[in-house]
């Protein structure tokens, strides 16, 4: 159950901002094997001059399209499939458009205890909801 947070500079319509969002959800669906309603994404758009994206060094530039994605699930997976998983979601925005030098991920584990889903319940403790199998 992961929660997105996606950041991007203002300047998409909203076809093309459901496009970036559904294609990361498309990504986590094929690489992490979810359910399809385990869908919670946060889009924000930023006015020109909020996000700062360099390169960290690493040569090359980005553009007015960068991406910045927050991936915030429960911990347990291997680096293998964290790898996958930011290569797939570079590879679905790649198809509406967005290049990969634009797309910067941060993951962030947790563990079952730390969602509720609403009511004040944390559901994965009080066995509401299956604990997802990574």
């Amino acid at each position: 159950m992961p929660l997105v947070r996606i950041d991007v500079n203002e300047g998409r319509n909203k076809e093309q901002l459901q496009g970036l969002s559904q294609a990361i959800h498309d990504a986590i669906l094929a690489e992490y094997g979810i359910p399809e309603r385990d869908y919670f994404h946060i889009l924000t758009e930023h006015p020109q001059g909020q996000i700062f994206a360099q390169d960290a060094g690493l040569g090359f530039e980005r553009s007015h399209d960068v991406v910045m994605i927050q991936i915030f699930t429960q911990g347990g997976r291997s680096q293998a499939a964290k790898q996958s998983l930011f290569a797939a979601v570079a590879d679905r925005l790649g198809e509406v458009g967005i290049g990969g030098e634009n797309v910067f991920i941060g993951y962030v584990e947790n563990t079952p205890g730390d969602w509720s889903f609403g009511f004040g319940k944390a559901q994965y403790v009080t066995g509401e909801l299956a604990i997802p199998k990574k």
